[in-house]
């Protein structure tokens, strides 16, 4: 009887978990009565594109700063994940990060526009890793020195120095995939958003690895200021 009660069970489980599976991918594609969250974001990014990725990276860059904090353990002064930097973020996402990728991306398409060959498709790889990634990851990575406190020009440009390579590095093992991707199974006006959640999972590895490593160089410095006056830190520093 018990046997026959849990294969029941499982059963239902099984046939609930079905149904809610239906639900949910009903409500982002749409049934036949209705239009679903994914069509009407596709017919908003048809009908008003600039405004509908600029309000997708906006949420997207707020998401992926609060995630990191909270991954990296990266409290605020009063204990929060949400810091002020989250809705900076979000300012970031809106107004630099979805008009530069909407004209470089736009400025791809239309030199790559009709040609379909194997030697186009690499040249368009080629061209978005060498010339388009730079670009974008120089922004950013400046944008988040800005964001992170950083208010010269020697500030600024240290942190991209330090960090543009390992930057590259991920851009070009992903870029390539994602792209190819693209150019396979998605048309060209869904481009942005889709790379938009590309670069949100790679800023997300980026932004958690950055600040883990800021947090780890603080207590580093809080360990030297309290080992002492003849500690190396008073060293370095007197």
């Amino acid at each position: 009887m018990s046997v026959k009660f849990e294969d029941q069970a499982h059963e239902s489980i099984r046939k609930e978990t079905k149904e809610l599976a239906h639900k949910v991918g009903e409500r982002l594609t749409g049934g036949s009565a209705q239009e679903g969250y994914l069509q009407l974001y596709m017919r908003q990014l048809q009908s008003n594109p600039l405004r509908t990725k600029m309000l997708t990276s906006g949420v997207l860059s707020g998401l992926q700063e609060y995630l990191s904090s909270w991954i990296a353990s990266d409290v605020s002064k009063h204990g929060h994940y949400f810091s002020a930097r989250v809705p900076k973020m979000l300012l970031y996402g809106m107004f630099i990060s979805a008009p530069l990728g909407h004209v470089l991306i736009g400025i791809l398409q239309k030199i790559f526009a009709g040609r379909t060959s194997l030697k186009a498709k690499i040249l368009q790889i080629l061209a978005s890793n060498l010339i388009i990634s730079p670009i974008q990851n120089t922004v950013y990575l400046s944008s988040m020195a800005v964001i992170a406190g950083a208010r010269t020009f020697h500030q600024i440009r240290a942190t991209v120095r330090a960090s543009f390579m390992p930057v590259m590095k991920v851009s070009w093992v992903t870029s390539p995939i994602a792209l190819a991707f693209a150019q396979k199974f998605l048309p060209e006006h869904t481009w942005v958003p889709f790379f938009n959640i590309v670069g949100f999972f790679i800023g997300l590895y980026v932004n958690t690895y950055t600040k883990k490593k800021r947090l780890e160089a603080l207590r580093k410095r809080y360990d030297q200021r309290r080992s002492g006056p003849g500690s190396e830190y008073d060293k370095e520093y007197r």
